[in-house]
């Protein structure tokens, strides 16, 4: 199974770019910015992410990035995520990016996004991985900042394919931003949000995301189990949700696999993904190991997962049907089996 999935054509839907800085590349970017870090070494610093909750991730998530200072930084921050798509065979990915993590140190929304635009493009080329980019608010923030961060991408906004909504959920409910998407989607910008799992409010929060804001997908969204009827809006609408079983297992109580598979059951277009794999220690193809181990996902069901993230991206239909393809035939290839 392994080597099935290690060849699996893939695609990923929730991956915060910032969230990819592996220790390495922390201790390079101090070193060029001339910063001192509060770890003496890669292996201290590893052990140092120790959280089990969402809150004690985000103080270390947010604590890392502050070596992020110019647009090389987020050239290679990039390119070395895409690097190691590549590896894993990842044909596609929608990526998360959180400008006002960095314009609230100081650091231009510019040099951000012309960083991370120019890695794409040189991976595509050199790689062959295709990738966009979605960009999110922080809602523990003001809703105001989050308008002003919005209008702030409007010179941009051909290079970022959607808005979303992350960071402390507690307290900070869907609604509270109902203005800036309402501005997002009139500016043309697709629309997904963060309902983590097992918050305060989940279900609350999932059913204000899919029908108060209108959003098009759901990130993380496990907790929509407990009400069939928003399970049963979201079957009718074709939506998807990005979950991330080994990210669950960090921040509650489990990876939350049961829940998946229901989901899958179900029919609802469940996906596989990473969320902060620098964090966590595993990319997409080492959470859909887990996830297989967990619940002994045949070699169909594995790909119908890649099958439910292509077909839920943000891509016109033509490319949606050529990654579908390539999925199709390296499982007719694997084996005698019919594709539906």
């Amino acid at each position: 199974m392994k080597d099935f999935i290690a060849g699996l054509p893939k695609c990923e839907l929730h991956l915060h770019i910032e969230g990819t800085l592996e220790p390495e590349l922390k201790f390079e970017l101090a070193e060029r910015n001339s910063l001192e870090l509060p770890y003496a070494s890669v292996e201290e610093m590893r052990a140092a992410y120790d959280f089990d909750d969402l809150p004690s991730f985000l103080k270390i998530y947010y604590e890392g990035m502050q070596v992020l200072r110019t647009e090389p930084d987020f050239y290679d921050l990039a390119m070395a995520y895409l690097r190691k798509a590549a590896e894993q065979n990842v044909r596609y990915a929608e990526i998360f990016f959180d400008p006002q993590a960095h314009t609230s140190r100081g650091v231009p929304f510019d040099v951000v996004i012309r960083g991370l635009r120019r890695a794409l493009m040189d991976a595509e080329a050199r790689l062959g991985v295709r990738a966009q980019l979605i960009m999110c608010f922080l809602r523990d923030f003001q809703a105001e900042y989050a308008m002003a961060t919005l209008l702030e991408s409007l010179p941009y906004k051909e290079w970022i394919v959607g808005v979303g909504l992350d960071s402390d959920e507690k307290g900070n409910p869907p609604v509270k931003f109902a203005a800036v998407y309402e501005r997002a989607r009139q500016e043309g910008y697709l629309l997904t949000m963060h309902c983590d799992v097992d918050q305060d409010d989940s279900i609350e929060h999932i059913r204000q995301a899919v029908e108060d804001i209108g959003v098009n997908r759901v990130d993380h969204g496990v907790n929509i189990l407990e009400d069939q009827r928003l399970v049963q809006v979201v079957l009718e609408r074709g939506m998807g949700l990005t979950c991330c079983p080994i990210s669950n297992g960090y921040v509650t109580d489990s990876m939350k696999a049961e829940g998946i598979r229901k989901l899958m059951d179900l029919g609802v277009r469940v996906t596989i993904n990473s969320d902060d794999p620098a964090y966590f220690a595993s990319y997409v193809g080492e959470n859909l190991e887990s996830l297989q181990e967990a619940l002994q996902l045949t070699q169909e069901e594995l790909a119908q997962l890649e099958r439910n993230a292509f077909e839920i991206t943000w891509l016109p239909r033509h490319l949606k049907d050529a990654y579908l393809a390539e999925v199709d035939a390296y499982l007719e290839s694997r084996g005698d089996i019919t594709v539906r």
